[in-house]
């Protein structure tokens, strides 16, 4: 038997395990840098596998080794974020949220959980192969600073320092069975607006003798687009939205001021310093001109993600023999942000999608929502791909 169809074979025999695995994680979602309990079965399912994990990276984080023959030769990393979202879930599915308000909405229980089967698959084939594989279960991927920053800060990309990273999201878009790439840029940077104009508020009848901080926050929020619209290189995506505002008035009252929050994402590190300083500068001026202020704080978030472009080709190739040509998709840039792209800036990466989407089964919903959920026949694929990724890439001459 080849190793493909070994892989194959030790996926489809703990498919229920890693169905079990995820739903245990669905039923008992952690907010973000909050993943105490979700560390802990973590690391019980690992010693079960007969891996010692080493517990309190970025305090909530885990990391664990597999070696394989000669586990000197070559080391690479694989990472699953376990970190849930501030969301209601609406799902009526016997693996809801006992968690109220909180939900695993991103996927994030079936990375944990593939990750795990895949450390189970891995452990047992590791006299198969030969290097060293270093299992990244991470937190707060969902908050900055992202919990990737803080493994790295904690060393987790030393000790045995990685060749290579791998990383896979489910795909709610891409039907289960079928695995997304990219070369190059493939995820944007992502940076949170905080803006407060202050005025002078009054009667709504009297217009006069204030100083409208609606109006004014109404003209900094449309003047704003011309950031994008009018600065940017058409050639370098770029995305600013903002999606809240608090004028806490009343029909007859303008209030002294008004509170936006929004989002500036894009693809090139030199641009977005430059639309920083544009966006503060322009919505400043604009206040002043109008009688107020407004203090604009902006929180720098993650970088772009770029995957390797030789690493990646040959992580396509080989999902290919694993999962057949007509399984393998390209993907569009995505405007979406991952903390992921944080390893990407110290070492060469694959970050990848894994289709989840089964529209006969009414799986459908985006990430981020209520009604967020997966065809779990999709962790069975991820856990036996991202195993024989990792033993392809392992095999790899330097």
């Amino acid at each position: 038997m080849n190793l493909v169809a070994r892989i194959k074979e030790l996926s489809a025999a703990s498919a229920s395990e890693f169905v079990s695995n995820r739903r245990y994680l669905h039923a008992n979602p952690e907010l973000s840098f909050q993943e105490v309990n979700t560390a802990r079965f973590v690391a019980e399912r690992l010693r079960s596998f007969g891996i010692e994990p080493q517990e309190g990276v970025a305090d909530t984080g885990l990391v664990a080794i597999i070696k394989g023959q000669n586990p000197e030769s070559k080391t690479i990393a694989l990472r699953a974020d376990m970190d849930a979202l501030p969301i209601l879930e609406a799902n009526n599915v016997p693996y809801k949220s006992t968690n109220t308000g909180v939900m695993h909405a991103c996927g994030h229980d079936a990375h944990t959980a593939s990750l795990l089967g895949t450390a189970h698959i891995l452990n047992q084939l590791k006299d198969s192969f030969e290097g060293t594989v270093k299992l990244i279960f991470q937190p707060g991927e969902e908050k900055i600073p992202g919990g990737a920053s803080l493994m790295i800060r904690d060393g987790v990309l030393q000790n045995p320092a990685p060749k290579y990273i791998l990383g896979q999201h489910v795909a709610p878009n891409i039907p289960v069975g079928k695995i997304g790439f990219r070369e190059g840029l493939y995820m944007a940077s992502a940076d949170e607006l905080y803006v407060t104009v202050k005025g002078k508020g009054g009667h709504g009848a009297m217009p006069d003798i204030n100083i409208d901080s609606v109006l004014i926050a109404s003209h900094i929020i449309v003047a704003l687009q011309q950031i994008v619209s009018r600065h940017a290189n058409p050639k370098i995506p770029s995305v600013l939205s903002f999606g809240k505002v608090i004028a806490n008035g009343a029909t007859n009252v303008i209030p002294d001021e008004v509170y936006i929050e929004g989002t500036f994402r894009t693809l090139d590190e030199e641009w977005r310093a430059s639309a920083h300083k544009k966006m503060k500068k322009m919505a400043e001026g604009i206040a002043e001109a109008m009688g107020a202020t407004c203090e604009f704080t902006i929180m720098r978030g993650y970088p772009f993600l770029k995957n390797a472009p030789e690493l990646t080709k040959r992580v396509k190739s080989r999902a290919t023999e694993y999962m057949g040509t007509e399984n393998i998709i390209d993907l569009d840039i995505w405007m979406a942000a991952e903390d992921f792209a944080y390893y990407t800036q110290h070492i060469d990466a694959c970050f990848y999608r894994l289709g989840t989407r089964n529209e006969e089964r009414g799986i459908i919903s985006s990430v981020h929502t209520p009604t967020f959920d997966i065809d779990e026949h999709a962790l069975e694929i991820g856990a036996g791909l991202m195993s024989w990724l990792a033993i392809s890439e392992l095999q790899q001459k330097l």
